[in-house]
């Protein structure tokens, strides 16, 4: 697996830790208060269930995970303030944009959800600091990986689009029509493209850049002759005809050793220890106490 692939996962679980810790805790949330055995979530037929029952199910199936990686977070924080531990801005948001850049969900339509990604990339990199905080690596060797894998600290110039696809090149010009006439693209791109998986979401591909094989060369090319909130005419693909918008850009960025001399530094660390970055190698010196009791294997 190479780094990008590795990046693609990491991001990937980030994204699916959240939406599982966010499922489950607003739902206890609202859940809480009167008329908790009375409301009821579904029917089905004579046959309901109520949200006391759902909650349960929940808890059942993610509750141990979710509140594992609650206390992860915690006592990373713990660890890391105990240790005068710190991640600098810079670190968090240059993870940041090579998530948006690599990984299709980082759509701009869920920008409230920023904050805790970025919550998420602090205290893994915090961990990773207090994990290798005693390693010593020499400043050649660091330099040495820097000039041997300069591409990976590359950010490449990537383009947030939104398609819309149709059959045929006269339902493309009939569409290009309805938005010159204020339609909106979302909507469209919901109601009347035929690719359903970015249909569902308004027409979103999320960011792609000239080295993504996701999608047609073309769409890159298209999009650097947008501005942003721009759209195409229409584009030849195998499945018809493609209206690309811009939603957005980040444009790319090559960093010097200096800049990421610190990220260099830890992975080459965490190589040499040859031990899985985990939080729960702290829980005992966090002196964590928790529900589910004192194993280990959990």
């Amino acid at each position: 697996m190479n780094t990008k692939q590795l990046r693609l996962v990491v991001a990937a679980l980030i994204l699916v830790n959240f939406v599982t810790i966010t499922i489950f805790l607003v739902k206890e949330k609202r859940a809480n208060g009167a008329g908790l055995k009375k409301e009821i979530v579904a029917t089905i037929g004579t046959r309901e269930i109520s949200r006391k029952e759902w909650l349960s199910e929940l808890e059942a199936r993610y509750g141990k995970e979710v509140l594992k990686d609650m206390i992860d977070q915690k006592v990373i924080k713990e660890m890391a303030e105990k240790n005068k531990i710190k991640v600098s801005k810079q670190d968090v948001e240059r993870e940041f944009r090579m998530i948006q850049t690599t990984y299709h969900s980082a759509s701009e339509k869920k920008q409230e959800n920023e904050k805790k990604w970025k919550e998420q990339i602090r205290n893994s990199l915090l961990l990773e600091e207090i994990l290798t905080k005693d390693v010593a690596v020499s400043e050649q060797e660091m330099r040495n990986y820097y000039n041997q894998n300069k591409d990976l600290f590359d950010i490449p110039t990537a383009f947030h689009l939104s398609q819309i696809i149709v059959k045929t090149k006269t339902e493309a010009e009939k569409s290009l029509k309805e938005l010159s006439q204020g339609s909106s693209f979302s909507a469209m791109a919901m109601e009347r493209s035929i690719d359903e998986f970015s249909a569902n979401d308004g027409g979103d591909i999320g960011y792609i850049s000239k080295d993504d094989d996701r999608y047609p060369f073309e769409y890159v090319q298209t999009a650097k002759n947008l501005k942003v909130g721009e759209w195409s005419m229409p584009i030849k693909v195998d499945q018809g005809y493609a209206i690309l918008k811009l939603e957005g850009i980040i444009k790319g960025e090559t960093y010097a050793f200096q800049d990421v001399k610190e990220e260099i530094r830890r992975q080459i660390a965490l190589q040499q220890m040859k031990v899985p970055a985990s939080a729960r190698t702290f829980w005992d010196e966090a002196r964590v106490s928790w529900f589910y009791g004192k194993d280990k294997n959990d």
